[in-house]
C-alpha cells in the first residue's frame, strides 16, 4: 500500500479496512460536490496534440454544465476556452472540426478570433458604449503531456508531467507524441455512478473472475505494480500458453512481429494507467487508448474515450490492432456489465461495505481523495444538510 493509504486508512474493528457507504453512490449532492470540488479543479483530457493539427481545429469536452473548446492557433499554439458566448451564453460549437480563422456564436453571430478577442457585434451602434476588449472569450489553463492537451476548468494543480513523474518517464518509448487518432473520440453512457466505474478500472482483483479473456493472455496486473502520489500503474505480462480463445491465441503468436518499434520486452506487456480522479489510459504494444469517466446524474456516468496509434500500415499492425480492438471490445462490455450489477447491488437495505483486499488500494486512495474533499462521504448514511 502507498504511504498515503496507511496515513488515511480507516480502520474497524478487527483491522478491516472498508470502502464508501453505499449511499455516496446515488446521490444528488455528492454528483454535485464531486464535480465542483474533485473534477472541475483536476486536469482533465481533451484530446490529442495531433486531433487538431492544423489553425482552427478543434475538440470540445463537457464536463457537468460547463464545456470547454480546445483549438489550434493561427500561429500553430494550443488555447482554451470556457464554449460559452459572452454575448448570451449560447454554446459556440460542438463536437469537433474547423473553424476556419474566426469563431462564430450561432445566435447573434458575435465573432471572436482564434485567440479569443472579440471583432464582430452585428449592430454595433446599439449597444451603448460597447468596449469589445472587456468581452473575449474566457480562456482557461490549458497543458500538454505525453502528446494530449489536458484543461483545467477552475483549480491550480501541478502540470500534468510534474504529477507524473517518474511513471511518466515509463511512456517514452511508446512516443505518443507521435501517434495519430485511430478514430473518432466516442462517448458512451453507462448506468452506473462514476464513481463505481472508477473503482472497477482501479483494482485488478476482479480479472480472474470478470475478464476470464484477459485472464487467459496476461498475468494479473497487480502482479507489478508502482505508483506516484494521484497516479498508479498495473503491468500485465504475456503468458508462455496460449489462449484456448482464437482471437487472444493469435493476438499472442502476431504482436511479437508486429510491434518491432518496441524493445522486445515491451512487446510482451500491457500497462494500465490511472490518474485520480477519472482518467485511464491502456497501453499495447500496437496501440493505447484514454477513458475519462465522467459525472452525469446520480447513477449515470458518461465514458468518454480514444484510440491511438503510430502511423503503421503493415499487415501484421492492421490484424493486431483488430484483433486488439475485438479483445478490448469484450472487456469493456464485460466492466459495463459488472458496474452495472454493482450499482443495482449498492441499492439493497441490506448492503454494508465489506473488507477491501490490498489489491484494491488505490481504489481506497481514491475513496481518502473522496473523504477529504467532501466529508460527509465518511458517515455511514446521507446527512440532511450538506456543508
Amino acid at each position: 500500500m502507498s504511504s498515503l493509504i496507511v496515513e488515511k486508512r480507516q480502520m474497524r474493528p478487527g483491522g478491516e479496512i472498508h470502502a464508501l457507504p453505499a449511499w455516496v453512490y446515488n446521490n444528488a449532492d455528492m454528483t454535485r460536490l464531486e464535480l465542483e470540488r474533485i473534477v472541475l479543479p483536476s486536469w482533465q483530457i481533451v484530446c490529442h496534440v495531433n486531433s487538431i493539427p492544423r489553425s482552427g481545429d478543434y475538440v470540445t469536452l463537457d464536463v457537468g454544465a460547463d464545456s470547454v473548446l480546445v483549438l489550434r492557433d493561427r500561429d500553430g499554439g494550443i488555447r482554451a476556452f470556457h464554449n460559452v458566448c459572452r454575448h448570451r451564453g449560447a454554446r459556440l460549437l460542438d463536437g469537433s472540426g474547423s473553424c476556419s480563422s474566426t469563431i462564430t456564436c450561432p445566435y447573434h453571430g458575435w465573432t471572436y478570433r482564434q485567440d479569443g478577442g472579440l471583432i464582430g457585434t452585428p449592430m454595433r451602434e446599439s449597444f451603448a458604449g460597447l468596449d469589445r476588449s472587456k468581452h473575449g472569450l474566457r480562456p482557461m489553463r490549458v497543458d500538454s503531456a505525453f502528446g494530449f492537451v489536458f484543461v483545467c476548468l477552475t483549480g491550480d494543480p501541478p502540470p500534468v508531467s510534474k504529477i507524473w513523474g517518474r511513471l511518466g518517464e515509463e511512456l517514452a518509448v511508446y512516443r505518443f507524441e507521435d501517434m495519430v487518432p485511430l478514430g473518432p473520440i466516442s462517448v458512451d453512457v453507462w448506468p452506473v455512478d462514476w464513481k463505481i466505474a472508477m473503482d472497477n478500472y482501479l483494482e485488478s482483483y476482479h480479472v480472474p473472475i470478470g475478464h476470464p479473456g484477459l485472464f487467459r493472455m496476461f498475468s494479473p496486473d497487480y502482479d507489478d505494480q508502482a505508483s506516484v502520489p494521484g497516479v498508479a500503474r498495473g503491468v500485465s505480462w504475456l503468458r508462455d500458453t496460449e489462449s484456448s480463445n482464437w482471437s487472444e491465441r493469435m493476438y499472442q503468436r502476431l504482436i511479437g512481429r508486429a510491434a518491432t518499434q518496441l524493445p522486445e520486452a515491451q512487446r510482451r506487456c500491457w500497462r494500465f494507467y490511472s490518474m485520480l480522479p477519472n482518467l485511464g489510459i491502456d497501453v499495447f504494444p500496437d496501440q493505447m487508448d484514454f477513458f475519462q469517466v465522467l459525472p452525469d446524474v446520480p447513477g449515470r456516468c458518461i465514458v468518454r474515450s480514444g484510440l491511438f496509434g503510430l502511423p503503421n500500415a503493415s499487415a501484421e499492425m492492421r490484424a493486431v490492432r483488430f484483433l486488439g480492438n475485438r479483445i478490448n471490445t469484450q472487456v469493456n462490455n464485460e466492466d459495463k456489465w459488472l458496474c452495472t450489477r454493482v450499482q443495482r447491488g449498492l441499492g439493497s437495505r441490506s448492503y454494508e461495505p465489506g473488507p477491501l483486499s490490498t489489491l484494491e488500494s488505490w481504489m481506497f486512495e481514491f475513496h481518502n481523495l473522496l473523504r477529504e474533499r467532501i466529508p460527509e462521504a465518511r458517515l455511514p448514511s446521507a446527512p440532511r444538510q450538506f456543508v
